[in-house]
């Protein structure tokens, strides 16, 4: 008996242990994503066009994604999105992205990778916390600078425009290929086990005091491109 109390009250300090480590990771990840966010809207004739942020449905940032060779290169990285609601910007959903190939090769230390999904199809694929860009939705590079031009088909039938940032330099990005996948351990760090993606992005769940860099970042985003116009 004395044995098995010892290994139930280990478990019990390890699942303490995990969640706190899960819920720092999930924090960490926001704020990352915030300060991305910041850093690319701070050179907007360089950045995302002030059309793509007013027509977006959700953005979501990936911060550090990869440390060299090509952006995805056996590796994965986690991000966090975002979606309008009536009320202003949903709470965060995490998730993990891996495999595909990327539209050129990037020899650097670390890629901040952003994405614009721009219709309620795209929405739904991201709520649906499972998705292959190319397969089930489409994407393509987005237009980088002030403003989109109007003669561009950036937004003609594409669920999702891509952005890449690596040392200052920015580019839309293809990320054909790529998997997309609900990240379980940090939304059950942040939210519990009974918060569905649809719940979280729809609005139905109250973003949580560590959230608050980064949707404030999201929100000012279209500010700071028109306040240099």
């Amino acid at each position: 008996m004395k044995k098995l109390s010892l290994i139930i009250a280990l478990l019990g300090v390890s699942s303490l242990c995990w969640a706190a480590s899960a819920r720092q990771d999930a924090a960490d990840r926001l704020d990352k994503s915030a300060a991305v966010l910041h850093q690319i809207m701070d050179a907007p004739d360089k950045g995302i066009p002030v059309e793509v942020l007013e027509g977006a449905k959700c953005i979501a940032v990936v911060p550090n994604m990869i440390k060299g060779g090509f952006i995805f290169g056996g590796k994965h990285g986690k991000g966090v999105a975002t979606c309008r609601t009536e009320n202003g910007w949903s709470a965060p959903a995490f998730f993990t992205i891996g495999g595909g190939n990327a539209g050129f090769q990037i020899g650097l230390e670390g890629v901040d990778l952003v994405m614009i999904i721009q219709n309620a199809k795209g929405m739904e694929h991201l709520i649906a916390s499972k998705f292959q860009i190319g397969a089930d939705a489409s994407a393509a590079a987005g237009p980088v600078g002030r403003h989109a031009s109007a003669n561009t088909d950036w937004k003609v039938d594409t669920e999702i425009l891509t952005y890449s940032r690596a040392k200052g330099a920015f580019a839309g990005v293809t990320l054909e290929g790529a998997s997309i996948r609900r990240d379980d351990d940090s939304t059950r760090a942040i939210y519990g086990h009974k918060a569905s993606t649809r719940a979280i992005l729809t609005g139905q769940v109250a973003p949580p005091a560590s959230a608050r860099a980064f949707l404030d970042a999201v929100s000012g985003a279209k500010s700071v491109v028109r306040s240099g116009d």
